[in-house]
């Protein structure tokens, strides 16, 4: 993979092999049928369930038949994002790594160790012939990251454990043990199309080159969002000028904050050169209130053909005020521990043409539940007024920690001993497919640990990789040190 070793071996082996297999989103069957394959190669116990999720068991080594059963639980699908300027088929390429320092980073594209480094170090443990443990089930889950279907259409008996360590977490030292529920909220605002009066300057505005992110992790992190800086312009620009919109295609994946965001618009010709000296005065004012968060942000004005026809003026007058009165970012704190409580994410707005629709979808989450619908009523409150149609979908739960875990207590002394410090017991502003098998497996003993990565859901992703090895080292500890059943 690079010209400096990676280890464990045995690990990163595994991740380079996950990381040919194509993965997208709801698009995994590739993924699924090497599961299976090598699950079956290996000569152990393997099930793929209805909507194909799958488990492969592998018995407990000599002399640890008596532990309890330990669920290792990863998701198979991976984020595909990619810069523009990358050609690039997540559908048929494999994912093309390299070594920066002490980062592991892809070229362009997302990295796929959300969660492919999770599911490599199952493989590895499932492939290893000298390592202690007690029963294994490894559990792949498919569809995590755009709306939990794996989790969400897996049967209640599909895993027979009752201990679980989802490896699906971006911070070595760190051992979570609850997370934050989630809904989308999908916004439709048909529109018709109008002339462009004469004399009318058409030209495209881009916002480019802000840090993103994963929209509950990161959510805290002050960054920009590029959906939010494009409406704010649009609009200041719509009071001041007779300003159309002829088109409009901003942010990308529900879940993550977006990093790009164009339109095209026309104004009058006479009021060409002043929309060009406002969107300097626009972009030097955002990038004095990012200056610590958002270091390459690009503001980009470009002249274009004059365009004859343009989205009803009431329509985009309406959207624009909606997107402006959204609310955006971090909208709670809990009152109990120094964790985001509830928050909402605009994540895309994309007009189509076929259908005459501008779409925009969001996301919502919160600790708790009453607040969560709150938030996501408040966001489609917003655009009912605009006279969109809103749905807001069905959502996930979130997970409440578990005070007498036992899991928690072998990763805490395992960690404890592994690194002469104390491991951190954090919740999450993040879905985790816990909060799902909460629900399915009421009294499922359940912890979330993983290496260090940064960007996740963006092209610079990037997995810590002495990281990985200290998580290996944690993992193979608390499988030597699982309880016996009683």
């Amino acid at each position: 993979m690079t010209e400096i070793e990676l280890k464990p071996k045995c690990v990163f082996d595994c991740f380079t092999k996950v990381n040919k297999v194509p993965r997208p989103s709801k698009k995994e069957d590739q993924m699924i049928s090497f599961l299976v394959d090598f699950g079956k190669q290996l000569g152990f116990e393997t099930d793929c369930d209805k909507v194909g999720n799958v488990v492969i068991r592998k018995p407990a080594t000599p002399g640890m038949e008596n532990r309890k059963t330990l669920i290792l639980q990863s998701h198979m699908d991976m984020v595909c994002e990619k810069n523009n300027d990358v050609d690039f088929d997540f559908e048929k390429d494999a994912i093309q790594t390299y070594v920066d320092g002490e980062w592991l980073k892809a070229k362009g594209t997302t990295l796929g160790a959300d969660d492919g480094i999770g599911v490599a170090m199952q493989m590895a443990i499932l492939e290893s012939n000298n390592i202690e443990h007690g029963p294994l089930e490894c559990v792949f889950t498919r569809d995590e990251e755009t709306g939990l279907t794996g989790a969400f259409g897996m049967d209640g008996n599909f895993m027979k454990g009752r201990m679980m360590v989802n490896l699906d977490s971006e911070d070595e030292g760190q051992i979570f043990v609850s997370c934050a529920g989630g809904c989308r909220t999908f916004v439709q605002m048909p529109y018709q199309l109008e002339d462009i009066p004469q004399n009318y300057f058409t030209f495209s505005l881009c916002i480019k080159g802000l840090t993103g992110g994963h929209s509950g992790d990161d959510i805290i992190k002050s960054r920009a969002n590029a959906n939010k800086l494009l409406a704010r312009f649009l609009y200041l620009s719509q009071k001041k000028y007779d300003l159309r919109l002829v088109d409009i295609q901003a942010g990308g994946l529900h879940n993550a904050i977006p990093r790009e965001a164009t339109c095209v618009c026309a104004i009058p010709m006479k009021d060409k050169e002043q929309i060009r000296v406002d969107w300097n005065l626009f972009a030097a004012d955002v990038e004095e209130e990012y200056s610590v968060t958002e270091k390459t942000m690009e503001f980009l004005l470009s002249s274009e053909d004059a365009a004859s026809e343009a989205v009803d003026k009431t329509t985009s007058t309406k959207l624009i005020t909606a997107l402006q009165a959204v609310d955006n970012g971090v909208f709670a704190m809990c009152q109990d521990i120094d964790l985001v409580e509830t928050s909402s994410n605009l994540a895309s707005i994309h007009m189509k043409p076929e259908v005459k629709t501008i779409e925009v979808n969001s996301s919502q989450r919160s600790s708790i539940y009453s607040a969560r619908v709150n938030m996501a009523n408040t966001f489609a409150a917003v655009f009912e007024l605009a006279g969109a149609k809103v749905d807001i979908g069905e959502g996930y739960p979130g997970w409440k920690m578990n005070p007498k875990s036992v899991i928690l207590q072998v990763a805490v002394e395992q960690y404890r001993k592994l690194m002469n410090k104390e491991p951190l017991v954090l919740g999450i502003h993040a879905g985790l497919e816990c909060g799902l098998f909460s629900e399915k497996y009421p009294g499922m003993d359940m912890i979330s640990v993983g290496p260090t990565m940064r960007g996740v859901h963006s092209p610079d992703e990037k997995l810590l990789i002495p990281t990985v090895q200290i998580v290996w080292d944690w993992l193979l500890a608390i499988l030597k040190n699982i309880p016996e059943e009683k």
